[in-house]
Protein backbone atom coordinates (compact mmCIF):
# COMPACT_ATOMS: atom_id res chain seq x y z
CA UNK A 1 0.00 0.00 0.00
CA UNK A 2 1.46 3.35 -1.34
CA UNK A 3 1.85 5.77 1.53
CA UNK A 4 -0.31 9.16 0.22
CA UNK A 5 -0.75 10.66 3.69
CA UNK A 6 1.49 13.99 2.80
CA UNK A 7 -0.82 15.18 0.11
CA UNK A 8 -2.52 18.34 -0.08
CA UNK A 9 -6.07 17.94 -0.95
CA UNK A 10 -8.96 19.87 -2.27
CA UNK A 11 -12.70 19.10 -1.77
CA UNK A 12 -14.75 21.58 -3.87
CA UNK A 13 -18.15 21.17 -1.98
CA UNK A 14 -18.83 21.45 1.37
CA UNK A 15 -21.86 19.10 1.26
CA UNK A 16 -22.37 14.89 3.17
CA UNK A 17 -19.99 13.81 0.67
CA UNK A 18 -17.77 16.65 0.41
CA UNK A 19 -17.33 17.08 4.13
CA UNK A 20 -17.26 13.25 4.89
CA UNK A 21 -13.87 13.22 2.63
CA UNK A 22 -12.27 16.02 3.63
CA UNK A 23 -12.68 14.88 6.78
CA UNK A 24 -11.35 11.35 6.25
CA UNK A 25 -8.43 13.02 4.06
CA UNK A 26 -7.76 15.07 7.24
CA UNK A 27 -7.95 11.87 9.76
CA UNK A 28 -5.58 9.88 7.16
CA UNK A 29 -2.53 12.38 7.82
CA UNK A 30 -3.61 14.66 4.62
CA UNK A 31 -3.36 18.20 4.51
CA UNK A 32 -6.71 19.19 3.13
CA UNK A 33 -8.25 22.59 2.14
CA UNK A 34 -12.04 22.58 2.06
CA UNK A 35 -14.00 25.24 -0.16
CA UNK A 36 -17.71 26.26 -0.45
CA UNK A 37 -19.57 29.04 -1.11
CA UNK A 38 -21.38 28.80 2.43
CA UNK A 39 -19.77 30.08 5.91
CA UNK A 40 -19.60 26.36 7.32
CA UNK A 41 -20.04 22.65 5.77
CA UNK A 42 -23.26 21.77 5.56
CA UNK A 43 -23.85 21.97 1.64
CA UNK A 44 -27.43 21.64 0.51
CA UNK A 45 -28.52 18.75 2.47
CA UNK A 46 -28.17 20.94 5.77
CA UNK A 47 -29.02 24.45 4.76
CA UNK A 48 -32.09 23.57 1.98
CA UNK A 49 -32.62 20.18 2.24
CA UNK A 50 -32.15 16.68 4.23
CA UNK A 51 -32.39 18.59 7.57
CA UNK A 52 -34.63 21.87 7.44
CA UNK A 53 -37.44 19.60 5.78
CA UNK A 54 -37.39 16.43 8.35
CA UNK A 55 -37.00 19.67 11.29
CA UNK A 56 -40.52 20.68 9.67
CA UNK A 57 -41.81 17.27 9.19
CA UNK A 58 -41.50 16.48 12.95
CA UNK A 59 -43.73 19.68 13.43
CA UNK A 60 -46.13 18.50 10.69
CA UNK A 61 -46.19 14.70 12.43
CA UNK A 62 -46.91 16.23 15.98
CA UNK A 63 -49.45 18.36 14.33
CA UNK A 64 -51.25 15.48 12.92
CA UNK A 65 -50.97 13.18 16.16
CA UNK A 66 -52.51 16.05 18.24
CA UNK A 67 -55.66 15.80 16.07
CA UNK A 68 -55.67 11.75 15.77
CA UNK A 69 -55.22 11.53 19.63
CA UNK A 70 -59.46 12.30 19.64
CA UNK A 71 -59.69 9.08 18.64
CA UNK A 72 -57.64 7.93 21.99
CA UNK A 73 -59.94 10.01 24.08
CA UNK A 74 -57.52 12.22 24.37
CA UNK A 75 -59.11 15.87 23.02
CA UNK A 76 -56.80 19.40 22.11
CA UNK A 77 -57.43 22.35 20.92
CA UNK A 78 -56.46 23.21 17.12
CA UNK A 79 -53.03 24.49 17.46
CA UNK A 80 -51.62 28.13 16.54
CA UNK A 81 -49.27 28.11 14.16
CA UNK A 82 -46.20 30.92 14.77
CA UNK A 83 -44.55 30.61 11.74
CA UNK A 84 -42.10 32.84 12.89
CA UNK A 85 -41.41 30.72 16.02
CA UNK A 86 -41.39 27.51 13.30
CA UNK A 87 -39.38 29.01 11.23
CA UNK A 88 -36.59 30.02 13.89
CA UNK A 89 -36.97 26.60 15.37
CA UNK A 90 -36.05 25.41 11.86
CA UNK A 91 -32.87 27.50 11.13
CA UNK A 92 -31.79 26.80 14.93
CA UNK A 93 -31.14 22.99 13.71
CA UNK A 94 -29.46 24.32 10.76
CA UNK A 95 -27.36 26.34 12.88
CA UNK A 96 -26.50 24.21 15.39
CA UNK A 97 -25.25 21.54 12.89
CA UNK A 98 -23.48 23.88 10.33
CA UNK A 99 -22.11 25.60 13.38
CA UNK A 100 -20.79 21.62 14.74
CA UNK A 101 -19.36 21.22 11.64
CA UNK A 102 -17.11 24.41 10.73
CA UNK A 103 -15.77 23.22 14.81
CA UNK A 104 -14.86 19.45 13.38
CA UNK A 105 -13.27 21.21 10.24
CA UNK A 106 -11.14 23.76 13.16
CA UNK A 107 -10.57 20.40 15.31
CA UNK A 108 -9.50 18.04 12.62
CA UNK A 109 -7.32 21.35 11.41
CA UNK A 110 -8.83 21.11 7.47
CA UNK A 111 -8.30 24.42 6.45
CA UNK A 112 -11.90 25.98 5.23
CA UNK A 113 -12.49 28.05 2.58
CA UNK A 114 -15.51 30.38 2.12
CA UNK A 115 -15.78 30.99 -1.60
CA UNK A 116 -16.14 29.82 -5.40
CA UNK A 117 -13.74 27.80 -6.96
CA UNK A 118 -12.86 27.03 -10.47
CA UNK A 119 -10.45 25.36 -12.12
CA UNK A 120 -7.09 26.63 -14.05
CA UNK A 121 -5.92 22.99 -14.86
CA UNK A 122 -5.89 19.74 -13.64
CA UNK A 123 -3.95 20.83 -10.16
CA UNK A 124 -4.85 24.37 -9.73
CA UNK A 125 -8.28 26.05 -8.67
CA UNK A 126 -8.85 29.96 -8.82
CA UNK A 127 -10.69 30.47 -5.65
CA UNK A 128 -13.24 33.92 -5.35
CA UNK A 129 -13.35 35.30 -2.00
CA UNK A 130 -14.62 38.15 -0.47
CA UNK A 131 -11.05 39.52 0.10
CA UNK A 132 -10.10 38.70 -3.04
CA UNK A 133 -8.82 35.74 -5.30
CA UNK A 134 -6.23 33.56 -5.07
CA UNK A 135 -4.62 30.45 -6.62
CA UNK A 136 -3.81 27.57 -5.24
CA UNK A 137 -2.23 24.42 -6.16
CA UNK A 138 -3.18 21.05 -4.74
CA UNK A 139 -1.89 16.65 -5.25
CA UNK A 140 -5.43 15.96 -6.25
CA UNK A 141 -8.67 17.42 -6.27
CA UNK A 142 -12.48 16.03 -4.97
CA UNK A 143 -15.38 17.91 -6.88
CA UNK A 144 -18.18 17.48 -4.62
CA UNK A 145 -20.54 20.72 -6.36
CA UNK A 146 -23.82 18.36 -5.27
CA UNK A 147 -27.33 19.42 -7.48
CA UNK A 148 -29.91 21.80 -8.10
CA UNK A 149 -33.56 22.06 -8.32
CA UNK A 150 -34.75 21.30 -11.72
CA UNK A 151 -36.49 24.15 -13.41
CA UNK A 152 -38.49 24.18 -16.51
CA UNK A 153 -38.60 27.26 -18.54
CA UNK A 154 -42.72 27.35 -18.81
CA UNK A 155 -42.93 27.73 -15.10
CA UNK A 156 -40.15 30.76 -14.86
CA UNK A 157 -42.50 33.38 -13.33
CA UNK A 158 -40.58 36.17 -11.53
CA UNK A 159 -42.56 36.29 -8.52
CA UNK A 160 -43.00 34.67 -5.01
CA UNK A 161 -45.94 32.91 -5.53
CA UNK A 162 -43.87 29.83 -8.00
CA UNK A 163 -41.26 28.27 -5.29
CA UNK A 164 -38.95 25.36 -6.02
CA UNK A 165 -37.83 23.35 -2.76
CA UNK A 166 -35.80 26.23 -1.58
CA UNK A 167 -37.86 28.98 -1.30
CA UNK A 168 -40.69 26.68 0.05
CA UNK A 169 -38.23 25.44 2.81
CA UNK A 170 -37.87 29.71 3.91
CA UNK A 171 -41.59 29.01 4.52
CA UNK A 172 -42.01 33.06 4.37
CA UNK A 173 -46.14 32.29 4.89
CA UNK A 174 -48.25 29.50 4.75
CA UNK A 175 -50.48 29.85 1.91
CA UNK A 176 -54.41 29.29 1.95
CA UNK A 177 -53.75 26.95 -1.41
CA UNK A 178 -50.70 25.37 -2.71
CA UNK A 179 -50.16 22.98 -5.85
CA UNK A 180 -47.50 20.92 -5.67
CA UNK A 181 -46.21 19.98 -9.29
CA UNK A 182 -44.71 16.46 -8.95
CA UNK A 183 -45.36 13.85 -6.75
CA UNK A 184 -42.16 12.87 -6.07
CA UNK A 185 -40.73 12.39 -2.28
CA UNK A 186 -39.85 16.48 -2.00
CA UNK A 187 -42.74 17.38 -3.46
CA UNK A 188 -44.92 15.01 -1.23
CA UNK A 189 -42.48 15.65 1.93
CA UNK A 190 -42.79 19.62 1.66
CA UNK A 191 -46.99 19.09 0.56
CA UNK A 192 -47.58 17.37 4.10
CA UNK A 193 -45.50 20.22 5.82
CA UNK A 194 -47.79 22.67 4.16
CA UNK A 195 -51.25 20.98 4.53
CA UNK A 196 -50.16 20.25 8.30
CA UNK A 197 -49.56 23.37 8.61
CA UNK A 198 -53.18 24.75 7.48
CA UNK A 199 -53.01 24.55 3.51
CA UNK A 200 -55.21 23.08 0.83
CA UNK A 201 -53.04 21.32 -0.93
CA UNK A 202 -53.22 19.41 -4.60
CA UNK A 203 -50.44 17.45 -6.02
CA UNK A 204 -50.35 17.01 -9.84
CA UNK A 205 -48.26 13.94 -11.46
CA UNK A 206 -47.71 13.33 -14.93
CA UNK A 207 -47.60 9.53 -14.16
CA UNK A 208 -50.09 7.01 -13.44
CA UNK A 209 -49.07 6.81 -9.44
CA UNK A 210 -47.43 8.92 -6.82
CA UNK A 211 -44.10 7.44 -5.85
CA UNK A 212 -42.46 6.50 -9.23
CA UNK A 213 -40.15 3.82 -8.97
CA UNK A 214 -41.22 2.22 -5.68
CA UNK A 215 -43.36 -0.77 -5.52
CA UNK A 216 -47.38 -0.11 -5.83
CA UNK A 217 -47.99 -1.98 -2.76
CA UNK A 218 -45.25 0.24 -0.87
CA UNK A 219 -46.89 3.99 -2.00
CA UNK A 220 -51.04 2.49 -1.42
CA UNK A 221 -50.78 3.29 2.25
CA UNK A 222 -49.58 6.58 1.88
CA UNK A 223 -51.76 7.27 -1.53
CA UNK A 224 -54.77 6.52 0.66
CA UNK A 225 -53.88 8.84 3.84
CA UNK A 226 -52.62 11.63 1.42
CA UNK A 227 -55.97 11.40 -0.24
CA UNK A 228 -57.30 12.47 3.32
CA UNK A 229 -54.72 15.10 4.10
CA UNK A 230 -54.24 16.99 0.41
CA UNK A 231 -57.18 18.42 -1.23
CA UNK A 232 -57.15 16.34 -4.45
CA UNK A 233 -54.42 14.10 -6.09
CA UNK A 234 -54.35 14.59 -9.81
CA UNK A 235 -52.71 11.84 -11.37
CA UNK A 236 -52.02 11.15 -15.79
CA UNK A 237 -52.26 14.98 -15.24
CA UNK A 238 -49.61 17.60 -16.74
CA UNK A 239 -49.98 21.60 -16.11
CA UNK A 240 -50.39 23.03 -19.73
CA UNK A 241 -49.54 26.44 -18.49
CA UNK A 242 -48.86 28.94 -15.32
CA UNK A 243 -49.88 32.48 -15.43
CA UNK A 244 -49.57 35.20 -13.29
CA UNK A 245 -52.87 36.96 -11.87
CA UNK A 246 -51.18 39.13 -9.21
CA UNK A 247 -53.66 37.37 -6.50
CA UNK A 248 -52.54 34.30 -7.57
CA UNK A 249 -50.88 31.66 -10.19
CA UNK A 250 -54.14 30.60 -12.82
CA UNK A 251 -52.44 26.81 -13.48
CA UNK A 252 -54.31 25.06 -16.79
CA UNK A 253 -54.40 21.41 -16.65
CA UNK A 254 -54.53 18.92 -19.50
CA UNK A 255 -54.46 15.01 -19.26
CA UNK A 256 -57.21 12.31 -19.67
CA UNK A 257 -58.75 12.27 -15.95
CA UNK A 258 -58.91 16.06 -15.70
CA UNK A 259 -62.17 17.84 -14.01
CA UNK A 260 -61.33 21.47 -13.45
CA UNK A 261 -59.53 22.64 -16.31
CA UNK A 262 -58.52 25.77 -14.55
CA UNK A 263 -57.87 26.95 -11.18
CA UNK A 264 -55.85 29.68 -9.43
CA UNK A 265 -53.76 29.08 -6.31
CA UNK A 266 -52.04 31.23 -3.82
CA UNK A 267 -48.34 29.62 -4.22
CA UNK A 268 -47.45 26.73 -6.57
CA UNK A 269 -44.56 24.35 -5.58
CA UNK A 270 -42.40 23.05 -8.43
CA UNK A 271 -40.44 19.55 -7.40
CA UNK A 272 -39.94 17.85 -10.58
CA UNK A 273 -36.03 16.59 -9.70
CA UNK A 274 -33.02 18.05 -9.44
CA UNK A 275 -30.01 18.69 -12.00
CA UNK A 276 -25.86 18.18 -11.30
CA UNK A 277 -24.20 21.18 -10.73
CA UNK A 278 -21.30 20.13 -13.43
CA UNK A 279 -21.13 23.28 -15.36
CA UNK A 280 -18.04 24.22 -13.05
CA UNK A 281 -15.68 27.22 -14.73
CA UNK A 282 -12.87 26.34 -16.34
CA UNK A 283 -13.98 22.19 -16.36
CA UNK A 284 -12.68 22.40 -19.69
CA UNK A 285 -9.56 22.83 -18.68
CA UNK A 286 -9.02 19.13 -17.65
CA UNK A 287 -9.20 15.73 -18.59
CA UNK A 288 -12.80 15.20 -17.47
CA UNK A 289 -15.61 14.03 -18.90
CA UNK A 290 -19.58 14.97 -18.24
CA UNK A 291 -22.04 12.93 -19.40
CA UNK A 292 -24.89 13.83 -21.78
CA UNK A 293 -27.05 14.00 -18.30
CA UNK A 294 -24.68 16.43 -17.00
CA UNK A 295 -23.20 13.99 -14.72
CA UNK A 296 -19.44 13.74 -14.31
CA UNK A 297 -18.08 10.44 -15.05
CA UNK A 298 -16.00 8.34 -12.37
CA UNK A 299 -14.75 5.28 -11.99
CA UNK A 300 -15.59 2.97 -8.87
CA UNK A 301 -12.75 4.74 -7.31
CA UNK A 302 -14.96 7.76 -8.31
CA UNK A 303 -11.90 8.66 -10.23
CA UNK A 304 -12.32 11.26 -13.25
CA UNK A 305 -10.93 10.64 -16.72
CA UNK A 306 -8.28 13.19 -15.14
CA UNK A 307 -6.26 11.32 -12.96
CA UNK A 308 -5.94 14.36 -10.50
CA UNK A 309 -9.67 15.22 -10.13
CA UNK A 310 -12.21 13.18 -8.40
CA UNK A 311 -15.77 13.58 -8.68
CA UNK A 312 -18.62 12.49 -5.75
CA UNK A 313 -21.87 12.89 -4.70
CA UNK A 314 -25.20 14.07 -6.78
CA UNK A 315 -22.83 15.53 -9.24
CA UNK A 316 -21.98 11.80 -10.51
CA UNK A 317 -25.14 10.43 -10.74
CA UNK A 318 -27.98 8.71 -8.97
CA UNK A 319 -29.56 8.15 -6.34
CA UNK A 320 -28.95 11.80 -5.44
CA UNK A 321 -29.06 11.18 -1.83
CA UNK A 322 -26.58 12.30 0.89
CA UNK A 323 -25.92 9.18 2.30
CA UNK A 324 -24.23 7.92 -0.91
CA UNK A 325 -22.94 10.76 -1.56
CA UNK A 326 -20.67 10.63 1.80
CA UNK A 327 -19.81 6.59 1.30
CA UNK A 328 -18.24 8.34 -2.11
CA UNK A 329 -16.78 10.43 -0.42
CA UNK A 330 -14.63 8.19 1.70
CA UNK A 331 -14.23 5.99 -0.87
CA UNK A 332 -12.68 8.53 -3.12
CA UNK A 333 -10.43 9.60 -0.27
CA UNK A 334 -9.37 5.82 0.17
CA UNK A 335 -8.25 5.15 -3.36
CA UNK A 336 -6.58 8.48 -2.83
CA UNK A 337 -4.36 7.15 0.22
CA UNK A 338 -3.40 3.96 -2.18
CA UNK A 339 -5.96 1.86 -0.41
CA UNK A 340 -7.33 -1.46 -2.22
CA UNK A 341 -11.14 -0.32 -2.65
CA UNK A 342 -14.03 0.43 -4.68
CA UNK A 343 -17.45 1.86 -4.41
CA UNK A 344 -20.11 -1.10 -5.35
CA UNK A 345 -22.68 -1.49 -2.63
CA UNK A 346 -25.21 -4.33 -3.02
CA UNK A 347 -27.83 -1.58 -1.48
CA UNK A 348 -28.28 1.76 -1.05
CA UNK A 349 -31.44 2.65 1.34
CA UNK A 350 -33.96 5.17 -0.07
CA UNK A 351 -36.20 6.45 2.58
CA UNK A 352 -39.44 9.14 1.69
CA UNK A 353 -40.39 10.99 5.03
CA UNK A 354 -43.85 11.43 4.38
CA UNK A 355 -46.71 9.94 7.08
CA UNK A 356 -46.66 6.94 7.09
CA UNK A 357 -42.56 6.95 5.54
CA UNK A 358 -41.50 4.70 3.12
CA UNK A 359 -38.36 3.11 2.54
CA UNK A 360 -36.60 0.54 0.49
CA UNK A 361 -33.00 -0.96 -0.33
CA UNK A 362 -32.01 -3.43 -2.84
CA UNK A 363 -33.63 -5.01 -5.55
CA UNK A 364 -37.39 -3.73 -5.54
CA UNK A 365 -40.19 -5.49 -7.08
CA UNK A 366 -41.06 -3.45 -10.03
CA UNK A 367 -37.17 -3.48 -11.27
CA UNK A 368 -37.53 -7.54 -11.10
CA UNK A 369 -40.56 -7.75 -12.93
CA UNK A 370 -38.57 -5.13 -15.84
CA UNK A 371 -35.63 -7.56 -15.37
CA UNK A 372 -37.85 -10.86 -15.82
CA UNK A 373 -36.42 -11.71 -12.79
CA UNK A 374 -38.06 -14.63 -10.67
CA UNK A 375 -38.03 -14.12 -6.92
CA UNK A 376 -40.25 -14.42 -4.47
CA UNK A 377 -41.63 -12.14 -2.10
CA UNK A 378 -42.86 -12.68 1.40
CA UNK A 379 -44.92 -9.91 3.04
CA UNK A 380 -45.95 -8.95 6.65
CA UNK A 381 -48.90 -6.72 7.34
CA UNK A 382 -48.35 -4.58 9.99
CA UNK A 383 -52.01 -5.31 11.11
CA UNK A 384 -50.89 -8.23 12.68
CA UNK A 385 -48.27 -6.60 14.55
CA UNK A 386 -49.16 -5.75 18.59
CA UNK A 387 -46.32 -2.45 18.33
CA UNK A 388 -48.56 -1.19 15.49
CA UNK A 389 -51.80 -1.54 17.13
CA UNK A 390 -50.73 0.18 20.35
CA UNK A 391 -49.39 3.00 18.08
CA UNK A 392 -52.75 3.29 16.24
CA UNK A 393 -50.76 2.95 13.00
CA UNK A 394 -51.64 -0.79 11.68
CA UNK A 395 -51.93 0.82 7.71
CA UNK A 396 -47.92 -0.21 7.59
CA UNK A 397 -46.22 -3.64 5.55
CA UNK A 398 -42.78 -5.07 5.53
CA UNK A 399 -41.94 -6.86 2.68
CA UNK A 400 -38.52 -9.12 1.57
CA UNK A 401 -37.27 -10.07 -1.77
CA UNK A 402 -35.81 -13.01 -1.63
CA UNK A 403 -34.21 -15.20 -4.06
CA UNK A 404 -36.17 -18.66 -4.82
CA UNK A 405 -33.42 -20.49 -5.14
CA UNK A 406 -30.82 -19.63 -2.41
CA UNK A 407 -33.77 -17.80 -0.21
CA UNK A 408 -30.92 -15.37 -0.10
CA UNK A 409 -32.33 -11.50 0.65
CA UNK A 410 -32.33 -9.25 -2.80
CA UNK A 411 -34.48 -6.51 -1.10
CA UNK A 412 -36.70 -5.05 1.55
CA UNK A 413 -39.40 -2.71 1.33
CA UNK A 414 -41.24 -1.24 4.02
CA UNK A 415 -44.10 1.28 4.56
CA UNK A 416 -45.37 2.53 7.96
CA UNK A 417 -44.24 4.81 10.76
CA UNK A 418 -40.79 4.74 11.66
CA UNK A 419 -40.04 2.80 7.99
CA UNK A 420 -36.71 5.10 7.97
CA UNK A 421 -35.53 3.66 10.96
CA UNK A 422 -36.15 -0.13 10.34
CA UNK A 423 -34.56 0.14 6.85
CA UNK A 424 -31.24 -0.09 8.14
CA UNK A 425 -31.53 -4.05 9.49
CA UNK A 426 -32.58 -5.07 5.94
CA UNK A 427 -29.74 -2.82 4.01
CA UNK A 428 -27.35 -5.33 6.62
CA UNK A 429 -28.89 -8.23 5.88
CA UNK A 430 -28.54 -7.40 1.44
CA UNK A 431 -24.92 -6.88 2.44
CA UNK A 432 -24.16 -9.46 4.25
CA UNK A 433 -25.95 -11.71 2.09
CA UNK A 434 -28.30 -13.03 4.84
CA UNK A 435 -30.62 -15.37 4.33
CA UNK A 436 -34.46 -15.41 5.18
CA UNK A 437 -33.28 -18.32 7.79
CA UNK A 438 -30.73 -15.57 9.56
CA UNK A 439 -33.61 -12.90 9.44
CA UNK A 440 -36.22 -15.66 10.84
CA UNK A 441 -33.84 -17.04 13.82
CA UNK A 442 -32.28 -13.42 14.78
CA UNK A 443 -34.34 -12.81 18.02
CA UNK A 444 -36.21 -9.27 17.62
CA UNK A 445 -37.61 -7.55 20.78
CA UNK A 446 -41.39 -7.39 21.84
CA UNK A 447 -43.32 -5.18 21.53
CA UNK A 448 -41.66 -3.60 18.36
CA UNK A 449 -42.03 -2.69 14.86
CA UNK A 450 -38.13 -4.61 13.93
CA UNK A 451 -39.97 -8.04 14.24
CA UNK A 452 -41.80 -7.19 11.31
CA UNK A 453 -38.74 -7.96 9.75
CA UNK A 454 -38.52 -11.27 11.02
CA UNK A 455 -41.97 -11.92 11.23
CA UNK A 456 -41.58 -11.52 7.04
CA UNK A 457 -38.92 -13.86 6.79
CA UNK A 458 -41.68 -16.24 9.10
CA UNK A 459 -44.18 -15.93 6.66
CA UNK A 460 -41.67 -17.01 3.64
CA UNK A 461 -41.21 -20.43 5.34
CA UNK A 462 -44.85 -20.26 6.34
CA UNK A 463 -44.81 -20.41 10.18
CA UNK A 464 -45.38 -16.87 11.12
CA UNK A 465 -46.54 -17.16 14.82
CA UNK A 466 -49.26 -13.85 14.68
CA UNK A 467 -50.22 -14.55 11.07
CA UNK A 468 -51.61 -18.11 9.46
CA UNK A 469 -50.27 -18.10 5.85
CA UNK A 470 -49.41 -21.78 5.17
CA UNK A 471 -45.93 -21.65 2.76
CA UNK A 472 -47.31 -23.01 -0.52
CA UNK A 473 -45.84 -25.90 -2.27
Amino acid sequence: MTNQSNLNIAVVGGGPGGYAAAFLAADLGMKVALIDVEKNPGGVCLYRGCIPSKALLHVAKLIDESRHAKKWGIEFGEPKIDVTGLRGFKEKVVGNLTGGLGQLSKQRKVEYIQGKASFENSNTLKIAKAGGDETRTFDRIIIATGSRPAVIPAFKLDTPRMMDSTSALDLSDVPKTLLVVGGGYIGLELGTVYAALGSKVSVVEMLSGLLPGADRDLVLPLHRRMEKIFDSIMLNTTVAAVKDEGNGIRVTFDGPEVKEREKVFDKVLVSVGRKPNSEIAGLDKTQVKVGPRGFIQVNKQLQTDDPAIFAIGDVVGEPMLAHKASHEGRTAVEAIAGHKVAFEPNAIPAVVFTDPEIAWAGLTETQAQKENRAITVAKFPWAASGRAMTLDRTEGLTKLILDPQTERVLGVGIVGSGAGELIAEGTLAIEMAALAKDLALTIHPHPTLSETVMQSAEVFFGTSTDLYRPKKN
